[in-house]
């Protein structure tokens, strides 16, 4: 193992106490409870349904237990007015602290079993517990409901509050929790092989997973056959970007002589740091779902060709101007920097791969575009971010965030363009010299304390900015903002947030940030406390990441036979799948190589290859593909939402889709790492 890149729990906790980041200490495992079954029984079955939630409950418990091989099978029976269902749990270790569970219910009644609810609850003994749900709820997502709490899953705190989602709503299908047992830091969670439930009263119906407080001292993590459950109301789904929709009825109907099977793993608590407990439960699900298989999926060499010639085909030129048209045919004649547009994000492949792909304008186009940038007018707001080739104008657009984005993709085609030679970068160093001045200048005001985690989009651009520049003072700049976010975000009382322009509250894209911030500080500095925080960052945002493939009903994605391994969500409020994993990839590949993690890798090469899917013979995509119950850019007619789930919406043709195809492989590229060949 590498030692500049291992992180022991010694060094950890060290790191930790010393920095006054966490004060809480974890502990030994040993000597505390597994997870547990209610006291009332190890199975629980509803009869009935009130107010959108199952009722009318009824428990039984193990009747014989019997020991074969590996397994231990636990049987019983609930007698039912109309017949008998028999209960059955086989029950193994799969893994040290991981239990495999697989139950069956088998009605034999002679009518159907109706409003029925199936479950695999979950009971944990633990104060302050704090949930993770994959996608869902980091930590309840106290970020998000500080700005809006209607518009993102909320649990709550009091006894009674939960939140039940869809299987299919998760990446990383799981419910967890971080709690204190005797005041020491523990983490658990419910996994789940997701699935359909058959006989359910909706359309589509799905298992649900989530999480239920039941006191201060007890939460219970269970596993429904249909009941959903948010912000203090049953029967809702996040469906829209600003809300949630009706999802009534979700009970089931079992006919004479079915058999239902469900498989869970149960994780039982080990030892966590304040913040880091998700961890443990990312690696686990990332351990659960192995399959890292590109086959069958378009090569890797031929999808970047296409975006290639996309990106070709979207430069436009006039007297004034050059540059990318990011959003073509869609009456935004704009040549957008950063966030959504990404125009500047052209150079940098262009240097580094035009030759390879044999495009006659890659150096023109690299030159040009950079040059046009390179005008962009600055205020004390930094500089302007899109340029109306239409009105021939720069606007008033200005955010630091997307300044961040586009001053560290030319930063990358600056280092490319000196390895390269033959360009001429005076006009691109001294714009992005005064850029950075801005920007550190801020930074090192004493005043300075960013909103959210969008200003760690500076912290890359900084510290290529002091070696390119060779100006000590933006790496100065770049330290503060990443002990800055160090100490906001570790001990997860804040969670990364903030990434995205449109949707205020936890995201990919904050945790994106930071992981890129903090291994920039990495590599220029080797200060160990970074390393963890991009371990951290990254653990965050690979829980955005399906590990597994979500079976699709009828509609565009099915037509496709499209696969979710690879994809991430966007946030927990914008909660459609999109290509954004792609630009993480050689990031998390790097910390597989520092880390000696080598699932890493081969998580980085998913993430890219499969991100492919849905490209068109021009080489674009759309950004809105449905694996969920979640529409952003039309209204949800609740009566009609089993239309949305499948659905693909491709006319939000972005160039940011196509610009972090090429930014990422262009990294691989100088990398080492022969991304072509996948």
């Amino acid at each position: 193992m590498s030692t500049r890149g291992s992180i022991t729990a010694g060094l950890l906790l060290g790191l930790l106490t010393a920095s006054g980041l966490c004060s809480t200490q974890s502990a030994d495992r040993e000597g505390f409870p597994a997870l547990t079954f209610p006291k009332e029984g190890r199975w629980s079955v509803a009869t009935a349904w009130e107010n959108d939630w199952p009722s009318g409950w009824r428990h039984a418990g193990a009747e014989s237990v019997e020991e074969v091989g590996e397994w231990t099978i636990y049987e019983g029976r609930l007698e039912l007015p109309d017949g008998i269902l028999l209960l059955r749990d086989a029950e193994r270790e799969l893994f040290p602290g991981l239990r495999e569970l697989r139950r069956r219910w088998t009605w034999t009644g002679d009518h159907p079993l109706d409003q029925a609810t199936l479950s695999i609850r979950i009971r944990w003994e633990a104060s302050a517990a704090r949930p993770f749900l994959p996608g869902i709820s980091y930590y309840d997502n106290p970020a998000g409901q500080s700005v809006d709490p209607t518009r993102i899953p909320v649990i709550g705190n009091q006894p009674g509050d939960k939140g039940f989602y869809e299987e299919h709503r998760f990446p990383m299908p799981l419910a967890g929790a971080e709690g204190k047992i005797d005041g020491k830091v523990f983490a658990a969670a419910l996994h789940t092989l997701p699935s359909p439930i058959a006989g359910g009263h909706r359309p589509d119906q799905w298992w649900s997973l989530g999480m239920e407080r039941i006191s201060a001292e007890r939460v219970e993590l269970a596993v429904y056959s249909g009941p959903v459950a948010s912000n203090g109301e049953n029967g809702i789904v996040k469906g829209r970007q600003k809300g949630f929709v009706p999802y009534p009825g979700a009970w089931c109907a079992l006919r004479p002589g079915q058999v239902v099977e469900k498989t869970v793993y149960l994780q039982d608590p080990e030892p966590a740091f304040p913040g880091s407990g998700f961890e443990a439960m990312v690696r686990a699900s990332i351990r659960l779902f192995p399959d890292r298989s590109v086959d069958g999926f378009a090569s890797y060499g031929g999808i970047l060709a296409l975006k290639m010639r996309d990106s070709v085909n979207r430069f436009r030129e006039g007297q004034s101007f050059a540059g990318i048209d990011a959003f073509p045919g869609q009456e935004r004649p704009w040549i957008d920097l950063g966030w959504a547009g990404q125009s500047e994000a052209v150079a940098y492949p262009m240097i580094v791969l035009g030759e390879t792909f044999k495009i006659s304008r890659a150096r023109e186009i690299a030159q040009k575009s950079m040059d046009f940038i390179s005008t962009s007018p600055f205020t004390e707001e930094g500089f302007s971010i899109r340029y109306d080739y239409g009105k021939q104008a720069w606007t008033g657009r200005r955010n630091p965030l997307s300044q961040g984005q586009a001053m560290n993709n030319m930063f990358n085609a600056l280092r490319a363009a000196r390895k390269a030679g033959g360009y001429d970068t005076s006009r691109w160093e001294s714009f992005l010299r005064q850029a950075c001045s801005y920007h550190a200048e801020r930074i090192l005001d004493p005043v300075w304390h960013p909103v959210s985690t969008n200003e760690a989009f500076l912290i890359a651009p900084l510290v290529q900015g002091a070696e390119l520049l060779d100006n000590p003072r933006f790496l100065d700049a770049a330290r503060k903002a990443g002990g800055h976010y160090l100490e906001r975000h570790l001990c997860m009382e804040e969670p990364y947030w903030g990434g995205t322009l449109d949707a205020r509250c936890e995201d990919k894209e904050g945790a994106w940030a930071a992981l890129q911030g903090f291994l920039a500080l990495y590599e220029a500095t080797g200060g160990e406390q970074y390393l963890h925080g991009a371990s951290h960052a990254a653990g965050v945002v690979l829980s955005y990441m399906y590990v597994w493939d979500v079976s699709l009903p009828p509609g565009r994605l099915a037509d496709h036979a499209f696969r979710t391994r690879g994809w991430t969500a966007v946030s927990v409020q914008n909660m459609h799948l999109d290509v954004y994993g792609v630009l993480c990839a050689p990031a998390i590949w790097r910390l597989g190589e520092l880390t000696d993690r080598g699932e890493l890798k081969k998580l980085a090469r998913l993430m890219s290859v499969s991100c492919g899917q849905l490209t068109d013979p021009w080489g674009s995509a759309g950004e809105q593909i449905h694996q969920t119950n979640y529409a952003q850019h039309y209204e949800v007619d609740p009566g009609q939402l089993q239309r949305v789930r499948g659905d693909y919406i491709e006319n939000w043709n972005v160039y940011w889709i196509t610009a972090h195809f090429l930014t990422a492989a262009a990294q691989f590229q100088e990398m080492g790492v022969d991304c072509l060949a996948w």
